[in-house]
Order: C-alpha cells, then sequence, then structure tokens
C-alpha cells in the first residue's frame, strides 16, 4: 500500500516534482523580467542624460521656432510683392538685427555716461545725505568720519575686489556664451524662416490627409498670434518710448531719448516686472541731477503704467493677442518655472496659440440672461417679473424676444387686465407681486 500510495504521488509526465508551483526554484518568466527592467532603467538613465545635455539646444529650437513665426507675416508680405524669399528674409532679419544692435549700442552708452554721472556726483549725494540725516536725526556725522570708517573696514573692500577679480573670466565666458546663443538663434530662425513652405510641407507629407488640415490651421494660429503679439509689442514700445522721452527731456535730463527707448523696450517685452526693472535707470539717473526728479518719474512711470494696462493695450491686442489677464500672469509664472525668462517671454504668445486654437473645436453653447450670472442687486431690483401684466417685455430678461423661454409666455402684449398670465403647457401657480398682480413663477 505504500509504494502504491508514493508511486500515485509522482506527476504523470514523469516529470521532477520538485518543478511544481509549490518549489523553491526560480521561476522561468523572472530572468526576462529582470533582464527587461535593467533595459528599461538603462534607456530611462540614457535619455534623461541626453536631455539634460540637449536641453540648452532644445531651448534655443524654441526661440528660433517662435521667431520664425514673428518674423513669417512680414516675409510673405515681401514675397507677396514679387520679391525672392530668401531675399525678402534677409531684409527683414537685417532691420531686425539693427534694432537690436541700436537698442543694445544706446543702453551701453547710457549705462557708461550714468555711471559716471554717478560717480562724479557722489561726493555731493554724500554730502547731502549726511546734512539730511543730521538735521533730522539730531546727529554730527560728517563725511571725514565715513570716509575712515571705509578705509577702517578696507579689508572688506579688498575682498569685495578679490572676488570680483576672480569673476571676471567668468563673466566674459557667460558673456561669450550668450553670444554664441544668440547667433545660433539667428542663424536657425533665419532657416526656419526662409524655408518655411517646405518645413510645412514635409511635416505635412508624414501625416494621413485628414490631418494635414488640422496642422497647417494649428500653425496658421501660431504665426497670427505670435506675429500678434510681437507687433502690438512693439507698437506699445514705440508709444511708450515717445511719451518718456517726452516727459524726461521736459524735467531736463540727459539723454532722454535714450531713457525713453531703454524704457519703452524692457516695460513693453520682459513680461510682469519689466515696468519696475526699466523704472530703475530713469529714477537713478533722476537722483544724480536733482533727486526731487526722481519723484516725477516715480508718478509719471505709475500713471503711464495704469494708461497702458487699462486703456491702451487692451484695444492694441484685442484683434491680437487676447488673453485674460489671470491667463497671462499664470503662464508667465509657468514658462518662467520652465524655462526661466525665456519660457516667460514666450508664455503668452503660446497660451494665446492653444487657447485660439482650442476655441474652435470646443463647442460652446448660448447662455440664457439669469439675474443670478451677474448678481446686480440694483438692476435686479427693478426689473419687472417675467409676463408681469401692465408692462412690455423687459430687454435681456426671461420673457423678452431675446430669451429663447420668451416663446409661449405673454402674447398679448397689451395693457394689464388684473389677471396673472399663464405660460402655455406648464401648469405652475401664480405668485402675488408687491402691487397686487399675477405672476407666472
Amino acid at each position: 500500500m505504500a509504494e502504491r500510495a508514493s508511486a500515485s504521488e509522482e506527476p504523470a509526465d514523469g516529470s521532477d516534482s520538485s518543478e511544481s508551483p509549490g518549489s523553491d526554484r526560480m521561476p522561468r518568466w523572472l530572468p526576462r523580467a529582470l533582464l527587461l527592467a535593467f533595459v528599461l532603467l538603462g534607456a530611462y538613465q540614457l535619455t534623461d542624460w541626453a536631455a539634460h545635455k540637449l536641453f540648452g539646444l532644445f531651448t534655443m529650437m524654441l526661440v528660433a521656432f517662435f521667431v520664425s513665426l514673428a518674423m513669417e507675416p512680414a516675409v510673405d508680405m515681401l514675397a507677396a510683392r514679387g520679391i525672392g524669399r530668401g531675399w525678402a528674409t534677409g531684409a527683414v532679419f537685417v532691420i531686425l538685427f539693427g534694432c537690436v544692435a541700436g537698442f543694445l549700442a544706446a543702453l551701453v552708452t547710457l549705462l557708461v555716461q550714468t555711471v559716471t554721472n554717478l560717480l562724479r556726483e557722489l561726493p555731493r549725494l554724500l554730502n547731502e545725505l549726511v546734512d539730511f540725516v543730521n538735521h533730522h536725526f539730531h546727529q554730527h556725522f560728517t563725511t571725514d568720519q565715513l570716509r575712515d570708517r571705509l578705509l577702517h573696514d578696507s579689508n572688506i573692500l579688498s575682498g569685495y575686489a578679490e572676488r570680483a577679480a576672480n569673476n571676471v573670466w567668468g563673466l566674459s565666458s557667460t558673456i561669450l556664451g550668450g553670444l554664441v546663443q544668440f547667433l545660433t538663434i539667428a542663424l536657425f530662425s533665419i532657416y526656419l524662416t526662409a524655408d518655411g513652405p517646405k518645413l510645412r510641407r514635409t511635416i505635412c507629407s508624414l501625416l494621413p490627409p485628414q490631418r494635414q488640415a488640422t496642422v497647417l490651421h494649428a500653425w496658421d494660429l501660431a504665426i497670427g498670434k505670435t506675429g500678434g503679439y510681437l507687433y502690438s509689442r512693439a507698437l506699445l514700445a514705440v508709444i511708450s518710448a515717445v511719451a518718456h522721452w517726452v516727459f524726461l527731456a521736459i524735467l531736463g535730463l540727459p539723454n532722454a531719448l535714450a531713457l525713453g527707448v531703454w524704457f519703452g523696450v524692457v516695460a513693453s517685452f520682459v513680461p510682469t516686472v519689466g515696468t519696475y526693472i526699466a523704472g530703475i535707470l530713469p529714477i537713478l539717473v533722476a537722483l544724480t541731477i536733482h533727486p526731487i526728479d526722481a519723484l516725477w518719474v516715480l508718478g509719471f512711470v505709475v500713471l503711464y503704467q495704469w494708461f497702458q494696462d487699462y486703456l491702451l493695450q487692451p484695444r492694441i491686442t484685442a484683434r491680437t493677442v487676447d488673453v485674460n489677464a489671470a491667463v497671462a500672469l499664470l503662464a508667465v509664472l509657468a514658462g518662467g518655472a520652465l524655462l526661466g525668462a525665456v519660457g516667460a517671454l514666450l508664455a503668452i504668445p503660446a497660451t494665446a496659440t492653444v487657447q485660439a486654437f482650442l476655441s474652435e473645436y470646443v463647442t460652446r453653447y448660448e447662455v440664457a440672461e439669469d439675474p443670478r450670472i451677474e448678481r446686480d442687486e440694483h438692476r435686479s431690483r427693478w426689473r419687472l417679473p417675467p409676463g408681469r401684466a401692465g408692462a412690455g417685455p423687459v430687454a435681456g430678461a426671461p420673457g423678452s424676444d431675446g430669451d429663447p423661454e420668451s416663446k409661449g409666455g405673454n402674447e398679448s402684449g397689451g395693457q394689464g387686465t388684473g389677471e396673472g398670465d399663464e405660460r402655455a403647457g406648464t401648469g405652475d401657480g401664480n405668485e402675488r407681486t408687491a402691487d397686487g398682480d399675477d405672476t407666472s413663477s
């Protein structure tokens, strides 16, 4: 019986019982799973390494793409007049580079003159500051004491100078790297703009016919929004530069034109904080000439910014980049968090493009007039009830001609009879108003 029981425990196919699911041997799928996991981990590490190495190049290509989108309307306009696309692209970018070079030249000249004037006027400013402190705070400081204090703490100044000398090479490398990036972006922008039709044809050749129209439509939206953003900002910069130039010239500040150009460009093209950055330089210049003029400059900057944000900018950008102010601020913050200053600069045209693209494919429905939408107590208090006898329909209210619910309401349109009107097919009870009329609920 024992031999018969042991024989019955052996597998019928003659295989070893140690390979049963309950045995301690490694499953056959485990080595393949481990190998696949190591392969995927290696691929992830390689992709992460390549992404970090190519992140700068990706950013430059993104900027170049948006620059080409912004320049394409001008190139298309010149090409439509019979100018070759290559020549048209060259002419547009020469004008663009000339504007950038003129701005940088004016900025460098302005900075050099401002620093020179500040150093020349620094003793006078220190004397006025010491006199102000002594007069208002009843102190007895002198400029000699301040100079002795600086000489006594000369080790701090020498430490700053030593660190600055050590950072000269790093600053030079940063400037050289920025120049290389600028030339790279310019080169790719020229190629993308000149070969725009070829690029679109190549991309469309990789897609089925039903997808090609969608891609081309999205491309047109991106061109329109990006170009509109650039041109509207350029117009705002010109208006701002002229306004500040005139005001600074009235105050008698030196280099009023250069200061106006500086303020117009920085305040218009640097999102969110551009106005505050642009206002620093004119205020410093005013402090070196007449300190009270700094307050006038600050007041004018605040007033003009209010005028631009609430009156000028909405009218200029209404047809080009119509983005809600809160959405624009959120987009700028998100773009800055992702790509830094470049992302903050490109966030608004990218958001406008996505918003315009989605608005054409997202279904929207008509919203009936309802006092709960606006919640205006004053207007709802004097609005007549729907279907009230003795009064015509209120425009925009339920029961008017423009409201879908007015159909089947008060059809007589005559004077009131004291009886409440009934809506056809409703069967709801009537509700008595304060003056005794009956209205449908």
